[in-house]
């Protein structure tokens, strides 16, 4: 009798550790962090492209800066580690604004190469939504998107 009390409990507390988590989540984006080589060019990048703020870590590691995006969103820009970061351009940050041709104009007088998703130069990508999509790379190799997705940009 002992050993099928003892079962029961057992197959009890496991039914109980194994039961879905219920737990409703809010979630809301953060930050993104990117290892880079060098933090003051990729801070220079970043707030001068994006008009961008930099602004005070809260941590005490050396070799970390901070840039805020806007609406509480963050770009921690690290150089601790010395591995260069390998990314392909389907890995990519993207960012919306409705102001996709001045941006473009902005590309073209910063001198900042940028193509359409198979890679032609100088070119924009048309989806088949109509939605324009321009590609660049930041000083680390970090592939960024900018689009016109008005499905994406908050006011």
């Amino acid at each position: 009798m002992k050993k099928i009390i003892l079962c029961l409990c057992l197959c009890c507390l496991y039914a109980q550790l194994n039961a879905q988590d219920s737990t409703k989540y809010n979630f809301n984006f953060n930050h993104i962090a990117l290892s880079v080589t060098d933090p003051a060019r990729s801070v220079a990048f970043y707030t001068k492209l994006f008009q961008w703020k930099e602004i005070t870590k809260r941590t005490a590691l050396q070799g970390i800066r901070w840039i805020s995006m806007g609406e509480g969103k963050e770009l921690h820009l690290i150089s601790i580690l010395k591995e260069k970061a390998m990314l392909n351009k389907a890995v990519h940050l993207s960012f919306a604004t409705t102001q996709i041709d001045a941006f473009e104009k902005k590309l073209l007088a910063l001198k900042i190469p940028f193509s359409d998703w198979p890679g032609k130069s100088g070119s924009v990508q048309m989806r088949a939504d109509g939605v324009k999509q321009i590609y660049f790379q930041d000083p680390d190799g970090y592939w960024i998107e900018v689009n016109n997705d008005p499905g994406k940009i908050i006011e």
